[in-house]
């Protein structure tokens, strides 16, 4: 059974708050206590898109797991961090849809000009980190009982990736509208 993977469109918000939303409700994964709503799924979708790529996998009709980059942190001289995440479906997971996933994301991030992707990972998470260590990700610290959720603290992990090696001064990462992801 082929994956597809293609750029996220609002319409897809339902099946990506149907992955995410009991990772949120019953796992220590996601810091979010409250699962979002449909309708704050479709934001996050337009307003990722407005400058990052935000990808879906796509298995018979049916949108089996999503990855997208945001923001590593609001000032300026961050603008070339990214963060990744991506989330499967829990019948889907260990079959690839994550690997495939992020095989389409970092390269993109690469053209668009960004120098480094990170990955947090609450632990223990060894799927994550599994799947983040085989991309290329090395883990470069972390902040311990950072975050309290279902009864107890839990550390987070971080990951980076090296995508670009530019040379100084860097060009200015390109927004991801209007970018053709097939060159």
């Amino acid at each position: 059974m082929k994956i597809e993977i293609r750029i996220a469109r609002p319409e897809d918000a339902s099946e990506i708050q149907a992955i995410y939303a009991p990772v949120v409700a019953d796992t220590s994964i996601s810091f979010e206590e409250l699962p979002p709503s449909v309708e704050e799924m479709q934001h996050r979708i337009e307003s990722a898109l407005a400058t990052y790529p935000y990808l879906v996998a796509v298995r018979e009709g049916r949108v089996v797991g999503y990855a997208y980059a945001s923001q590593h942190r609001a000032r300026a001289a961050y603008r070339w961090a990214v963060d990744v995440t991506v989330y499967i479906a829990e019948t889907e997971r260990r079959s690839g849809v994550g690997h495939s996933l992020y095989s389409a994301l970092i390269p993109i991030l690469q053209r668009q000009g960004f120098r480094s992707a990170y990955a947090g990972i609450s632990l223990p998470n060894p799927g994550s980190v599994g799947l983040h260590e085989k991309i290329g990700f090395v883990h470069i610290g972390t902040f311990p009982d950072v975050g309290y959720k279902h009864g107890a603290w839990h550390d987070v992990g971080y990951w980076r990736l090296e995508l670009n090696t530019q040379m100084s001064p860097p060009t200015e990462p390109l927004p991801f509208p209007g970018f053709d992801p097939s060159h």
